[in-house]
């Protein structure tokens, strides 16, 4: 999707970006993975700059292909790419060792962020697992009439209480690093839509492409 120049750090959030709206009655975690539920309670989280700022990656640290992803938690393209593509990309690529992938934060409205800066406070294990546990319900989340409240929902799982939510979500200093986080990559690499993927610092190209397409992409790194 588009970047958008709305108020990222403004406290109330206006229409979520995707164009369908749908409301669960049983509200947040009622499509939630329950093998998912265990180990993200177990989870550790830190509110601070440097942990904002961390770079969370899968795969072999020093495979010869780094694909860095740059996305909004409430890009519907990003839910796409993540839901129907990236389990093979996962399983074929990263799993073997042949790339390493690399999620980075790249919101695109108050509600982006704040899902971000929920995910990016928690240690790399269960930062990958609440991503996906997002993404895999973005609908019911965004589509909610109170979306942040939905969030700190997802949190609790996390074993992140309503009070350390409400202050973490109030941690300028800590939302402003994601926030920056979004226009370095915009002042390096000139990202303008979301999904986009930055290959070995050399090429760029976005979309929520199917696995052949991504593939073909990656056909000049020898991949």
């Amino acid at each position: 999707m588009k970047i958008k120049t709305n108020t990222l750090l403004s406290e109330s959030e206006s229409t979520p970006i995707l164009t369908r709206r749908i409301v669960l009655a049983q509200g947040a975690g009622a499509g939630l993975s329950l093998s998912l539920v265990p180990s993200l309670a177990l989870a550790r989280f830190e509110v601070s700059t440097k942990r904002a700022e961390e770079v969370r990656f899968l795969g072999k640290p020093d495979a010869a292909v780094r694909v860095a992803e740059y996305f909004s938690m409430t890009c519907g393209h990003c839910g796409r790419f993540h839901r129907d593509t990236f389990p093979k990309v996962k399983k074929d690529l990263i799993d073997t060792g042949l790339i390493r992938f690399e999620m980075h934060p790249f919101p695109l409205d108050g509600l982006a962020l704040r899902a971000h800066a929920l995910c990016r406070t928690l240690t790399t294990d269960s930062y990958f697992k609440m991503v996906d546990t997002l993404l895999d319900n973005q609908e019911s989340w965004i589509g909610a009439a109170e979306p942040v409240n939905e969030l700190k929902k997802f949190a609790k799982f996390a074993g992140i209480s309503s009070d350390t939510f409400d202050k973490m979500m109030r941690d300028r200093s800590y939302l402003e690093a994601i926030v920056q986080l979004r226009q370095d990559a915009v002042n390096k690499y000139e990202i303008s839509s979301t999904p986009s993927f930055v290959v070995n610092e050399d090429k760029i190209f976005s979309g929520a492409l199917s696995f052949d397409e991504f593939l073909a992409e990656l056909n000049a790194f020898g991949i």
